[in-house]
Formats: C-alpha cells, sequence, structure tokens
C-alpha cells in the first residue's frame, strides 16, 4: 500500500511537470507581456527575497553575486550589475534572452549572466541560477579542492560531491565555459578563487544548496580542529542516500556508475525508498 501510495505521487508530479512543460512551450509572449506578466512579479519578489538573505547571511558583500531564473523558454531574469543584493527593487530586475540582451528593467544586467545562460542551455532541469561568495565554501574554492564527501547526511542528499572549474576572469565567456563539464551531474560547482554557483528548480531552492554547503565546508573546517579523525556515512547506508537521490531525480556523478546502482539496489528494499523519497518531498514541501 504504502509502495502504491509513493508511485501515485510520483505519476502526480510527472503529471504536473508535464502540464507546466505544455504551457511553457505554448505560444511565446512578447518581452512587454513576459516582463509584465504575474509570474514575471512573483519571480522577482522571490530574487529580492532570496537576494536579501544572501546579504544578510553574509554571502555576498559590496555589489557581489547574481541572481536569475527562467521565465518560459524565452527568457530570463537576472539581477542587475553594480547593485547590494540588500537593496533591489522590483524595477531593478532584468528581462534578458538566452543571449543576454537586455529586453526590460531599469538598470544593466549582472556582467556574470552568460554563466547562467551557459546552466540553462547544457541542463534543461535547471530553472534557477545562484552565484555568490559563502566564506567557507570560497575557502575551499581559493585551494581549488572541493570538500570531502560521506559525512554528513543533509549534505549527500542534496549535494553531494561538489565540482572544482577551473579559473577563468569572472563576467568572460571562458569563465561561463567553465562549469559546462559539471553543469549535468553536479548542482553545485565551486569556482576556483571566486566563488560558488547552484542551480535548482526554483530561486529559493538554489540558495538553499549555498546554505547547505556553505554550512557543511564550515563544519568539515571545525571537526578537523577537534583533533579526532572524522568518522565516515558507512557505504551501504551512502549507497542508500544515492538510491534516494535518484528516485528523487537529484544529481550526482556517483549514481552514474553501474556497481553504486546495484549496490543501491540491494543496500534498501524499493518499499523503503519510496517511503524516504515521499517523506523528503514533504519536507521540501513544508518548508
Amino acid at each position: 500500500m504504502e509502495q502504491a501510495e509513493a508511485l501515485d505521487i510520483g505519476q502526480i508530479r510527472e503529471i504536473v511537470q508535464t502540464v507546466v512543460e505544455t504551457m511553457r512551450k505554448s505560444a511565446p509572449l512578447s518581452p512587454i507581456a513576459a516582463a509584465s506578466s504575474l509570474e514575471s512579479d512573483a519571480l522577482r519578489e522571490e530574487i529580492i527575497r532570496v537576494g536579501r538573505k544572501l546579504w544578510q547571511r553574509q554571502y555576498v558583500d559590496g555589489n557581489g553575486g547574481n541572481i536569475s531564473v527562467r521565465l518560459g523558454n524565452q527568457y530570463v531574469l537576472c539581477t542587475p550589475t553594480m547593485m547590494s543584493k540588500a537593496d533591489m527593487q522590483p524595477a531593478d530586475i532584468c528581462l534578458s534572452d538566452l543571449d543576454g540582451n537586455i529586453l526590460a528593467g531599469d538598470r544593466q544586467r549582472t556582467s556574470e549572466l552568460m554563466l547562467h545562460l551557459e546552466i540553462y542551455k547544457a541542463n534543461p532541469a535547471a530553472r534557477a541560477v545562484v552565484h555568490c561568495h559563502p566564506p567557507h565554501a570560497t575557502a575551499y574554492a581559493a585551494t581549488g579542492t572541493p570538500p570531502p564527501t560521506g559525512y554528513i547526511t543533509e549534505f549527500e542528499l542534496f549535494i553531494g560531491e561538489v565540482a572544482v572549474a577551473p579559473y577563468e576572469t569572472p563576467g568572460t565567456r571562458a569563465f561561463a565555459e567553465t562549469v559546462l563539464p559539471f553543469v549535468e551531474d553536479h548542482n553545485s560547482i565551486l569556482l576556483s578563487n571566486h566563488g560558488v554557483v547552484c542551480w535548482s528548480d526554483t530561486v529559493s531552492h538554489a540558495e538553499w544548496l549555498i546554505e547547505i554547503l556553505d554550512n557543511y565546508c564550515r563544519t568539515i573546517v571545525i571537526a578537523n580542529q577537534i583533533g579526532k579523525p572524522l568518522q565516515p556515512i558507512p557505504d551501504d547506508k551512502i549507497a542508500e542516500i544515492l538510491a534516494i537521490k535518484r528516485r528523487l531525480g537529484l544529481p550526482d556523478p556517483r549514481i552514474n556508475h553501474a556497481s553504486t546502482i546495484e549496490q543501491c539496489g540491494s543496500a534498501v528494499s524499493n518499499s523503503e525508498i519510496d517511503r524516504l523519497v515521499v517523506k523528503v518531498m514533504e519536507r521540501l514541501e513544508n518548508e
């Protein structure tokens, strides 16, 4: 019965996603109509709200960081350049096409929009992108090394392995293209000597990934100061987490290894995985 209920939830989610995608592919809106739509208004408010969270958590300073979100299949809303994320108003949010041309808004777009556009073009599952400079994750980026995996459940579930993109001058096309090898299998990428970028289905969820990543990096740094070796999550339990991620459609390069998938199948029953997936989805929907 529990398995049937879980399958029903999955089927409902697939139907809703299909309907949403069909609506997005319907008759395209003009830039003026898109910029003044109710969906655009709601997304602007979400960008502004997330921008203030980033500033309050000290993940951005000065005019640093940038946020974007897909608006249908033709357009992107993004933050402006040279403006603190604490001070943005709806009119400051720019409407751009997928080539980076500004179509609406009172200000110039962020100079790093091309990074976001490359992510959208490479992975259709990416509907929102947040780039910022959280100190603990950026500290790892400054060393060119990712944080170790296998120690905190929430990090393993929502992020897992973190990629490290090579350094390029921010704002250039070369910089934007540094993430391309990683976008399909990673939702969180360290930008060497620069910061981090995370993508998800909404702006709020992309910001959650930033929080999870930076808190994890901070925790690992603190744990290493205790003077005791870190205790990893057992391999069979990591396999269970990967099985849940696979059901949820969350990216992780470890899922693609055939041996890992086989291990996931033997580590926990399908009914148990379905029950855990339902619990995770309830947590996401209630936060």
